[in-house]
């Protein structure tokens, strides 16, 4: 067995069902808290993989410079050396804000509002040569909750999935780095602690907490179906045991919006 490295940059949204998914693939997990005051390593050389997690910290800085936590831009600085030295990450929603920002990409306040409950986002034609997306279904389950938005991608990024309202949903750097904006890692009770903590948010869109959570107990099969494979082939990846896991053609450039965007 092989071990990833974890950051979980908060305590309400733990590897959960992804954990337990990359565990039963093979992959031996360690689990840093740097919100708890776990320091994070100078370097990745110890590790197959790196897995960063969400959080309700922004990953861009405040107007007066303060960063989201205090350990984001060491963690950006690791998510760097991640793809500089083509080691297999996978970034989950704010991870995915913060692998983007890390590589000059441009996160903000979203003006289309927060993006919460089940959803379904659209795969792209890059999607179609990635190791990991490939077998993607065309309008995969997700599970949201964010209000920020990766609003321009790393020059270098290549586009695998949109939404409406939310173009830049999943993106790869190089061809070991993956970032996603919506959730795959959350269960039930995930959900009914952010609908509560989350109840001010909730009551301005006018959803009702109970309905919220019950709408994502309902999708929660669909996801597991979608996504522990998909986090089966990334831990493959990983351990050097993924069969197609050479891209063709991994491309740099810069990737069209969604008409009417």
């Amino acid at each position: 067995m092989g071990t990833a490295l974890v950051i979980e940059n908060d305590p309400t949204d733990d590897a959960r069902r992804l954990g337990e998914w990359l565990t039963e693939a093979g992959l031996e997990l360690t689990v840093l808290r740097p919100h708890a005051g776990d320091a994070l390593p100078e370097t990745l050389d110890d590790y197959l993989a790196l897995v960063v997690l969400g959080g309700d910290q922004n990953a861009y800085s405040a107007s007066d410079g303060t960063p989201g936590a205090p350990w984001f831009p060491a963690l950006e600085g690791l998510l760097r050396k991640a793809v500089r030295n083509r080691v297999p990450t996978l970034a989950v929603c704010l991870g995915a804000q913060l692998l983007a920002q890390a590589h000059g990409g441009l996160v903000e306040r979203s003006t289309s509002g927060p993006e919460i409950g089940p959803g379904l986002v659209g795969k792209r034609d890059a999607a179609d040569t990635d190791p990991l997306f490939k077998w993607v279904p065309l309008l995969p389950d997700v599970i949201q909750w964010h209000r920020d938005e990766i609003t321009e991608l790393p020059l270098k990024a290549v586009l695998l999935a949109a939404s409406s309202h939310y173009p830049h949903q999943a993106f790869r750097l190089g061809d070991r780095a993956w970032g996603v904006q919506f959730h795959i890692e959350c269960d039930v009770e995930m959900i009914e602690r952010w609908a509560a903590d989350d109840a001010v948010t909730l009551d301005e869109l006018g959803y009702d907490a109970e309905a919220v959570v019950y709408a994502v107990a309902e999708v929660l099969p669909d996801v597991e179906e979608v996504w522990q494979p998909f986090a089966a082939r990334f831990a493959s990846l990983a351990l050097g045991t993924l069969p197609d896991a050479d891209i063709p053609n991994p491309g740099t450039g810069r990737t069209l919006p969604l008409l009417g965007q």
